[in-house]
């Protein structure tokens, strides 16, 4: 049995289609965790090539079901990563002062800068899941996001960013346990709120609006990953790889040094 990471452009993604268990004949959590640690490795000297060269930069998109695993991986991945080059946006609920701009604005302020790691936890495309769910605005607005969506991700990757979306897919089964474990764990209860449960009733309305956008902005130059999350070493294992690859295919080189180097006298 097969299931692909990533889907060809054009198709319908049914997220049935895919299982979140799947571990790809992956047998050994031990090997796999070993593997993510070397990758992990890569990317601090890869990243830190990057920042060096100041030409191009890095963006990661983590969307996924509530608990599907966005703070874990962001822990876990991306750890051996500086943070004077890499930073972490979440997108919550919009402010007032956001709401009186289009709602792309938020999202190209954060954008990072050459040479810079961004990773946006959520990110545009809640104005095409959450606004649709809650029915926050009509269908023919938000139907002509991906569009616009679609649009801006061009323009991203044609200005030197490379692009790298990343669908967090877990059952509802196990939403259900890590909610219970955010329940009942003293050190996660925090994590927990009644809204919480309530959209977890929305459960079927936020999988077809996820798999428009997963259908609808699934582009050759920024595709999405379909990550099975319910394992977390197994979650971890796929996207080091994805960013450790990303990052050896920009291959970023340090910068010429100065040429008058040979002559420095430091006293």
């Amino acid at each position: 049995m097969s299931q692909p990471i990533t889907v060809k452009p054009g198709h319908k993604i049914r997220l049935a289609d895919f299982d979140a268990s799947f571990k790809n004949g992956v047998d050994s959590r031990e090997a796999a965790e070993a593997e993510t640690e070397a990758s992990v490795s890569a990317m601090t000297d890869l990243a830190y090539r990057l920042y060096a060269e100041n030409r191009r930069a890095l963006l990661i998109v983590l969307q996924g079901m509530d608990t599907a695993g966005k703070d874990g991986t962001i822990r876990h991945v991306m750890r051996g990563v500086s943070p004077q080059s890499c930073q972490v946006k979440p997108f919550k609920q919009p402010s007032a002062e956001e709401l009186d701009h289009d709602f792309l604005w938020r999202i190209h302020k954060a954008v990072p800068a050459k040479g810079n790691i961004g990773i946006f936890n959520r990110s545009h495309y809640e104005d095409v899941l959450v606004v649709r769910v809650h029915n926050l605005v009509p269908q023919d607005v938000w139907e002509k996001r991906y569009d616009t969506i679609n649009g801006f991700e061009r323009f991203l990757v044609d200005g030197g960013t490379t692009i790298i979306k990343i669908f967090l897919h877990i059952s509802k089964d196990e939403q259900k346990e890590r909610l219970e474990e955010r329940l009942h764990d003293a050190k996660k209860r925090w994590k927990l709120s009644p809204a919480d449960v309530a959209e977890r009733k929305l459960w079927d309305d936020y999988q077809r609006a996820y798999e428009d956008a997963l259908t609808h902005c699934n582009t050759d130059y920024a595709p999405w990953h379909i990550v099975p999350a319910n394992r977390k070493w197994y979650r971890n294992f796929v996207i080091s790889k994805l960013l450790r690859e990303a990052l050896e295919k920009m291959d970023p080189k340090f910068p010429p040094p100065a040429s008058d180097l040979d002559k420095l006298v430091i006293e």
